[in-house]
Order: structure tokens, then C-alpha cells, then sequence
């Protein structure tokens, strides 16, 4: 019996409840205590944790002023399974972390918030899941509540055969969460482990078109302010207005976009013509038409290539905007602040010749998919976190980036199934390999 003629209806019945869950706003935990509980009835053993606000605001990706409710009451769960002689000794040795252990522990990690939704961009409810053919739509098809939900039932679908093979180990199914606000739920498992054993590697089931994708880029989001002089629109000339010296501003940063998609080089993201972009994502000026605009608030993300650093790359837009300003006598006299705010990503890449890096695209050979080549995207992912903390770790799943936080979003069921045999087959290898 094949994965999809085991476990294909179940998973499909478990997708379409998992999705009408509005898990975006912070709102995960009833998610979470049904996902929970659902583990629970397939054997998994559960833990249950969420992120201390105070060990989190002393992360490099977070802010120091890291709010309570940004963190609590967001729970993040990870049900085990265990096989062979690891399954077979006793609790009090199961429970002594990395000494002595017998086989490998394999983390499968997806996320349960969704980003907001525009409801009038949609054509049909987002939170409930509608079905074209093989084609599903909802808010979090494809980022990433089927990816998280294929893990699920990969790792049941690995128990079942783990006597026949030989399997020793174990299987980590995580849902975390608050993902899209930094990865609350996995930077607090990769900093303070909430498990009684180490782990060894690590598959995040973000989108990626059933690629693997072993280098995610990083990001510094910053807040540029601007103070002009406001006058009457009928004397502008009594005032001074913030655009020019914005203009200015951006056209130095995109000339600086431009040279570093030059001068920054890595071999898994030479598809892209601009891999480490810069996006002003909003700004705002002025108070009123019949007056000369004289504040701007801009607010900026900038790429972070694979072997840079956060505060590099943020050295290098504070230069260019240091330049601009030495070159303006008004700038000169009232100098913009440009400084950071909400999460920072960090860029992050496992070796291709990692173990974990060999099984996925073992395994993915093994089922006929051709595009094992492993390469870097533009985007940030909780893989990061565990990197950081020394498990290698490679992205792959179902679905496409170009549907995440898109309205109408949608996954391709055919890639779900496929994905949940490839995940099955990584981890049997994995675990047969300790």
C-alpha cells in the first residue's frame, strides 16, 4: 500500500478541518489544543510549549521591547513517535538527552498561523475549504497548514513500516507558532529544547514546489523618519518639503540594491536578477493637502544574502544614507533617524553534504521527482532557529511561495500526496542510517 492509498482520505478529512481554523491575529491556540489532541488519538506523545517573552526580546531576531502578548497564550506543540531500540528502553533512559541514545531523531516542522486576510480580495471564504478538482483553496493551503498536516501523517505512515525496515529513532511532528512574526514557536525549541533528547536534523515544510531548498535569505526591517518645514501650499517656498530628500533617498538605496546584486554572490541563487532586494513596504507624508509636507515616515525591508550578516548589510544602507545627507544642507542640519523595528531574519544555510540534505533527495529520486538540485530562495523560514542552534536543516514541501499571503490561495492536492510519500521516504532513510 502506497501513502496515498494509506493515509490519502484522512489527511484530506484532516487539511480541511486543520484550515477552518483562523489562526491568523495570534489566534492559534484553539488550533493548536485540536491539533494537539488529535496527536494524541494517533499515539503521538505530545509537548506543549510557548515562548518566554524576556529569553525572546534577547534574541538577535527580536526586539528588545519584545511585548507579552506578542508571545503568550501562543502555544506550540510537537507530538513523538519512537521505533526500534530507542522506542525500547526504559523512560528514565529515553529521558537522559543524547547520551547513550541508539538512533536518530528526525524533526518535521510546519507552522500554524496564517497571515490576515483581505476578504474582499477573495473569491470564496478563506476559512473554508474549497475544492476545484485536485486544486484546494484557503488561507493557509499553501502557507503552510498542508505541509504541516503531511508530516503528520508521513511519520504515521513511517511507524507503520518502521518494524519491517528496521527503523531506530524517532519522529518530531512540530506546528508552531507565530512563524510570520519571526518564528516565535521554533526559536523558542531551538533555544530552550522542550524535548527530553536531542535532535539530529530537521525537514520545514514550507512551500517550495517540492524542491529542497537548504539557503534562506535574511532581512533587517527598518523605519526611516524624515522632518521637513511645513508651510501654506499657497507659499510653498517658506517651507520644505520631505519628498525631494526622500527621493533622493531612494533613488541612493536603489543604486545600492543595484551593486550589491553585483558585488554579492552565491551559487544557489544565481536564477535571480535582484537575490538580496530592498522593498519600501509603506510611507507616509504630510497631514494635509494645502501644506507643504513636512514629516515622512518609511518603512523598509532589506535582503540579507546567505553569509552576511543583519548588521552588516544595515552598515551598508547607514553609509549610503550618511552620504546623502552630507550632501544636503538641510539633511545636514536635521539629520532623519533610521532605525530598526519589529523582527529581523536571519540569513541561513545547511551544507549540501549533510546527511538530512542526501535522504530528502534520496528519497525524492526514489519517487520520480527530477529537480533534486538543491538552492537557495529569497525568503526567510524557521529553519533558521534550528540552524542557529546546530541542527542541519533543509526546507521542502508542498505548494508554491507565489500563493503564500496571496488571495485565493491555493495548492495543488496531487503536490500534498507527493510530499507526504517523499517525507515518509526521508525519514524511514533517515532513521534506518542511525
Amino acid at each position: 500500500m502506497t501513502f496515498r492509498d494509506t493515509y490519502g482520505d484522512e489527511l484530506r478529512a484532516f487539511v480541511e478541518s486543520f484550515l477552518r481554523f483562523d489562526t491568523s491575529g495570534r489566534n492559534e491556540r484553539p488550533a493548536q489544543e485540536w491539533f494537539a489532541d488529535r496527536l494524541e488519538g494517533m499515539g503521538f506523545e505530545t509537548f506543549v510549549w510557548t515562548g518566554d517573552p524576556e529569553r525572546l526580546a534577547a534574541h538577535p531576531s527580536f526586539p528588545d521591547d519584545l511585548a507579552d502578548e506578542h508571545v503568550l497564550d501562543r502555544p506550540s506543540v510537537g507530538g513523538v513517535l519512537e521505533f526500534g531500540e530507542t522506542a525500547e528502553r526504559p523512560p528514565a533512559e529515553r529521558s537522559d538527552g543524547s547520551d547513550g541514545r541508539p538512533g536518530r531523531t528526525l524533526v518535521l516542522n510546519g507552522h500554524v498561523d496564517v497571515v490576515p486576510v483581505d476578504r474582499d480580495s477573495w473569491t470564496s471564504d478563506p476559512f473554508e475549504p474549497t475544492w476545484d478538482g485536485d486544486e484546494l483553496t484557503a488561507r493557509g493551503a499553501a502557507d503552510m497548514k498542508c505541509g504541516t498536516a503531511v508530516s503528520v501523517f508521513a511519520a504515521r505512515y513511517a511507524a507503520d513500516l518502521a518494524e519491517e525496515e528496521g527503523l531506530d529513532g524517532r519522529i518530531v511532528v512540530e506546528s508552531v507558532a507565530g512563524e510570520e512574526d519571526g518564528g516565535i514557536g521554533a526559536a523558542a525549541a531551538a533555544m530552550d529544547n522542550p524535548y527530553p533528547f536531542e535532535r539530529d536534523a530537521a525537514v520545514v515544510t514550507e512551500p517550495t514546489e517540492l524542491r529542497p531548498v537548504i539557503a534562506t535569505e535574511g532581512s533587517v526591517m527598518k523605519r526611516l523618519r524624515l522632518a521637513g518645514r511645513s508651510a501654506h501650499a499657497a507659499r510653498t517656498w517658506r517651507g520644505e518639503s520631505v519628498l525631494p530628500h526622500f527621493e533622493r533617498i531612494r533613488a541612493a538605496f536603489a543604486e545600492l540594491e543595484a551593486e550589491r546584486a553585483e558585488r554579492v554572490t552565491h551559487p544557489l541563487y544565481e536564477r535571480f536578477d535582484n537575490p538580496w532586494p530592498i522593498n519600501f513596504g509603506t510611507v507616509e507624508a504630510g497631514s494635509w493637502a494645502s501644506s507643504v509636507p513636512a514629516s515622512l515616515v518609511a518603512e523598509l525591508r532589506l535582503g540579507v544574502a546567505p553569509g552576511e550578516t543583519v548588521e552588516s548589510v544595515e552598515a551598508e544602507f547607514e553609509e549610503a544614507l550618511g552620504r546623502v545627507v552630507a550632501d544636503s544642507e538641510w539633511l545636514s542640519a536635521h539629520p532623519p533617524s533610521f532605525d530598526r523595528f519589529s523582527v529581523q531574519f536571519e540569513a541561513a544555510e545547511t551544507d549540501a553534504d549533510e546527511p538530512i540534505v542526501a535522504t530528502l533527495r534520496e528519497a525524492m529520486d526514489a519517487h520520480g521527482l527530477s529537480s533534486t538540485e538543491p538552492r537557495g530562495e529569497t525568503y526567510g523560514a524557521d529553519s533558521r532557529h534550528y540552524v542557529e542552534a546546530g541542527i542541519p536543516t533543509v526546507v521542502f514541501g508542498p505548494g508554491s511561495v507565489d500563493q503564500a499571503h496571496f488571495p485565493d490561495e491555493t495548492i495543488d492536492w496531487e503536490e500534498v500526496l507527493v510530499a507526504g510519500d517523499v517525507l515518509a521516504g526521508t525519514a524511514r532513510r533517515f532513521l534506518r542510517a542511525g
